[in-house]
């Protein structure tokens, strides 16, 4: 006696994956996001592999494995993938403390984010 499986997060023709503890801001991710929202899945890994942002290198493994899902655990096809979704949420911040003159402190946030992309089969138009 187990449970039963939970329903798929995403539709039939769709894979998804989800970094969930990318070390940035979430404003800094959404910029990398933005470049790669509604591209194919192979432009957008271009896109990510040649942009100057440092956030695009956590962005590209994540793009990789969402290929990697729809390829090897849905069966879709690779060279019709495109980017239906990449969404960036916060998620939690360290906080750290740095001493500053006069024995005062600062308090440092550092700030964590979290990238949901799925790709999904489209059909030749």
């Amino acid at each position: 006696m187990s449970k039963p499986a939970s329903p798929r997060k995403v539709g039939d023709k769709e894979a998804l994956s989800v970094g969930t503890q990318i070390r940035g801001s979430a404003q800094k991710l959404n910029l990398v996001a933005g470049l790669i929202r509604g591209k194919k899945a192979s432009d957008a890994l271009n896109i990510l592999a040649f942009s100057t942002k440092g956030m695009a290198v956590d962005a590209r493994k994540v793009l990789a494995s969402a290929i990697a899902n729809a390829e090897n655990n849905h069966n879709l096809d690779v060279d019709a993938l495109v980017v239906a979704e990449a969404s960036v949420g916060k998620s939690i911040t360290m906080k750290r403390f740095a001493t500053r003159g006069r024995g005062k402190s600062t308090r440092i946030l550092k700030p964590f984010s979290r990238l949901r992309i799925v790709v999904r089969e489209q059909e030749e138009a």
